[in-house]
């Protein structure tokens, strides 16, 4: 079973929860299909109480970052990604699409990649 990004009921919740709980492998590989990634991974799940170790998505790359922004902002540059709305009744909101946000963060990285 594939989730969405929004379980929209309760049973849905408590569907995902038990299968996250009972088969936590084929849980997060279907999460994980969301996400972009540079090199796929070659095992989900590797783990061992004992030692203890814990190793997720092993083999697998990705640059986070371009998960929670660059994507959408491929696909829905115009959509909001971030409605700014002030304390202060008498100044007005802001709304930063996806296409201005990433534009935001390259030129703050260009600043960082100059010192």
């Amino acid at each position: 079973m594939s989730y969405p990004y929004q379980l929209r009921t309760a049973s849905a919740y408590h569907e995902a929860y038990r299968q996250s709980v009972d088969q936590p492998e084929i849980f997060w590989n279907d999460i994980a299909k969301n996400f972009h990634w540079r090199r796929p991974w070659d095992t989900v799940l590797e783990w061992n109480f004992e030692d203890p170790s814990v190793k997720w998505f092993k083999g697998g790359k990705l640059n986070i970052t371009e998960n929670c922004l660059d994507r959408w902002a491929a696909t829905q540059p115009d959509t909001p990604a971030i409605i700014w709305e002030p304390n202060d009744p008498k100044e007005t909101s802001r709304t930063i699409t996806y296409k201005e946000l990433l534009e935001e963060v390259v030129r703050f990285a260009k600043v960082l990649k100059m010192n």
